[in-house]
């Protein structure tokens, strides 16, 4: 039986916002119906939408099914909240909140509200990240003991021509390598400890412009995330995997390397090493390239984001999820500066509610 597209309304017009317009446009299960943004109504006059300056206007006039929120991310929280207050499904765009003050209203709404909230982690949703967590999850690594993962390229120097680029906050942690540590809580297990270095020798801006931070999972496993937006590299998801057009591609190099007791995984190829014979280091490994299944990203989100706000599923990245990566990152930058480990109880997965938030303003950290 046929169903009709889901009425699907856009906050924010801009480069994210145009993005999610196109994935609507060659979704036949899904219809943009309305944008709402106080800036421009340019796409909407584009794509012979509505156009709304107040998303409040937008949500009592045309009564969307669901809501994908792209607009600026100190919007995120109050934008969401509007919308969760209406019952309307709502993808959210990262970063979830820009503060833990908010991550505990989002947290504390989701209490009170019963709406569906996806947040747009989208690497999630990439075919070769589903192909990598089910090998992990099927044992064919074995025991997963280290993962090292790497995000380093060249930002121009007119990417720091707004202010707020070489400013507190808008470093390559939180503006590329948060993706990382999200995949790699996905991958590997929740984090219990770390240990980081950032510093902003190359630029000399206010803004870290290297990472190097050390983890420890749950699970065991240990891992490494190095990261520099100021250097000459061909390593990063962004550059070895055909997702963002943005980024020059080197899709013959890796950037996560997965090792356990069975196997190694060099990813996003998807190359398998395994030993024909006795584990030993003076055999040879033996290779093969793991099948992944065609599709984008973005598109299957949105796809599984008409799932979710159709009562069919529950989100892959919940707004609970996405505050433990927001911590993760919170936990580095203290450490960073504090120079110490970080032993923090709260990185274990638990339940994160808003007292639990509340707790994690105090870091216990002890030096090595």
């Amino acid at each position: 039986m046929m169903t009709s597209p889901l009425r699907i309304a856009l906050i924010g017009a801009g480069a994210m916002g145009r993005q999610h317009a196109g994935y609507i446009a060659n979704e036949p299960n899904a219809q943009l119906v309305a944008i709402a943004d106080p800036f421009s109504d340019a796409l909407a006059t584009e794509l012979g939408v509505t156009h709304f300056n107040d998303h409040l206007d937008m949500l009592d006039n045309v009564r969307p099914e669901a809501v994908i929120i792209a607009n600026p991310n100190d919007l995120h929280v109050d934008t969401a909240l509007d919308c969760m207050s209406y019952g309307i499904p709502v993808l959210l765009e990262k970063p979830v909140a820009s503060s833990r003050e908010g991550a505990e209203r989002l947290l504390n709404a989701q209490r009170q509200y019963d709406t569906p909230v996806l947040v747009g982690h989208h690497r999630r949703h990439n075919p070769v990240t589903m192909r990598t967590k089910e090998v992990i999850d099927s044992g064919q690594l074995g025991r997963l003991a280290t993962i090292t993962a790497m995000w380093q390229t060249c930002k121009p120097t007119e990417y720091f021509e707004a202010d707020w680029r070489q400013q507190r906050g808008a470093g390559v942690v939180l503006i590329n390598l948060v993706h990382d540590l999200d995949l790699m809580r996905h991958l590997c297990g929740e984090i219990s400890a770390l240990q980081a270095s950032t510093n902003n020798a190359l630029r000399g801006y206010e803004v870290e412009d290297s990472a190097a931070i050390l983890l420890e999972f749950e699970n065991g496993a240990l891992g490494t995330l190095v990261g520099s937006d100021a250097v000459v590299s061909p390593w990063g998801w962004d550059q070895n995997i055909n997702e963002v057009p943005l980024y020059a591609k080197h899709l013959d190099q890796g950037c996560y390397y997965l090792a356990g007791t069975q196997a190694a995984l060099t990813v996003p190829q998807m190359r398998l090493w395994q030993y024909a014979g006795p584990h030993h280091w003076g055999h040879n490994l033996n290779e093969q390239t793991l099948a992944v299944a065609d599709g984008s990203a973005q598109q299957n989100q949105l796809r599984h984001f008409i799932q979710v706000a159709s009562g069919k599923t529950l989100p892959l990245v919940s707004i609970q999820d996405a505050v433990r990566t927001m911590i993760v990152i919170d936990a580095i930058e203290e450490a960073a500066a504090s120079r110490c480990t970080t032993h923090d109880p709260w990185l274990i997965y638990t339940p994160c509610l808003p007292e639990q938030v509340a707790k994690l303003s105090t870091i216990q950290c002890r030096r090595e």
